[in-house]
């Protein structure tokens, strides 16, 4: 989108996720910089020398840093004459994977992101919140966005995985604590709905612990299905064909897995976080976070409310007119501008 707009863009990626052969997209330029394989030094490593490289190589008109763990090199790439931009997406310290260690580091770099940087820019009003109040920072509220897909026509990955069309429940998420993925499973075995599965589509990069359990307990409950990473029109017929998405999460910044899920029309249930309320649902669709049984309750109520193909055409056209991306280019560019004046 920014490209439409006239930037020119590159995205320093991790040669550990980018593929050598994909240079570029859309007219998007990847410069792909090695990074260790670590749990603990793989984003800060990686940022680090990205740094490096837009300051002493690459020359950007705006370094534009995404999240606090690599915000914690905004000092370094001000030092650097760089004019820098910090996208916070949400306080990752209170995430359940990390120690202590790395909670320190991350609030260190919501620190220096937040009061180092010539801009900030927070994906909800909640974030904002804790920029001005930490922080006595002003910041932009720039949401994240949805493209609207088309609706799939073809079913291979529903026929690989044993599904049938509306009636599985899925949560598309990595496999990490505050995803919660144990609440759901637990939820659909209490709520046994005849003839559903219930759909956990995604990874791990480093496999843990609560990876081992939620497929465990998968494997003791014979409708649960966890496909592994997905992308691509696999991913894509997985939840335009759904019934049900579900997002039990503790901690979000604004969940783009949610905003999908509404972009195919599904119906959709989420707990009552800050930012899953953020995106603006009925109160039918949230439910106490960790309270299982009222989980289950949903799902029940869910499996039987019907979808109309206009129902799911009235909540594809909500969610495109809140969450457009083309918007979201046109109010990042200003903040770019007004880093250059």
């Amino acid at each position: 989108m920014l490209v439409d707009l006239g930037c020119s863009v590159e995205v320093i990626a991790r040669s550990t996720y980018q593929p050598k052969a994909i240079s570029a997209w859309r007219n998007v330029q990847f410069k792909r910089i090695w990074a260790p394989k670590s749990k603990g030094l793989e984003a800060i490593v990686h940022t680090f020398l990205g740094v490096v490289y837009a300051g002493l190589i690459s020359r950007p008109d705006v370094l534009h840093i995404q999240a606090i763990g690599p915000a914690l090199m905004t000092p370094l790439a001000r030092l650097l004459g760089l004019r820098v931009v910090v996208t916070h997406h949400g306080p990752d310290y209170d995430r359940q994977k990390w120690g202590r260690f790395a909670k320190l580091a991350l609030r260190l770099g919501e620190r220096f992101g937040m009061r180092w940087s010539n801009a900030r820019i927070v994906i909800s009003r909640v974030i904002g919140n804790i920029v001005l109040h930490s922080h006595n920072r002003e910041s932009h509220l720039i949401p994240n966005g949805v493209v609207l897909p088309e609706l799939p026509t073809t079913t291979d990955a529903l026929r690989l995985f044993d599904l049938e069309v509306g009636r599985y429940v899925v949560l598309v998420s990595r496999l990490v604590p505050e995803k919660r993925h144990l609440d759901l499973i637990k939820a659909f075995d209490m709520t046994v709905i005849p003839g559903w599965k219930l759909v956990i589509v995604g990874a791990s990069d480093h496999p843990d612990a609560y990876v081992q359990e939620v497929l465990d307990q998968a494997k003791r409950s014979p409708n649960v299905v966890c496909t592994g990473l997905q992308t691509g029109q696999s991913l894509r017929e997985l939840y335009g064909h759904a019934g049900i998405f579900v997002l039990p999460s503790s901690h979000e910044g604004l969940p783009i897995a949610l905003l999908e899920a509404l972009s195919y029309g599904l119906h959709v249930i989420a707990s009552d976080i800050p930012a899953n309320l953020e995106v603006g649902l009925a109160d039918e669709h949230y439910f106490p976070l960790g309270q299982v049984e009222a989980l289950a309750e949903r799902l029940r109520e869910f499996s039987m409310k019907p979808n109309s193909l206009e129902d799911r055409d009235r909540q594809r056209a909500w969610v495109s007119s809140r969450f457009s991306w083309n918007d979201i280019a046109t109010r990042t560019l200003e903040v770019y501008k007004s880093v250059l004046r």
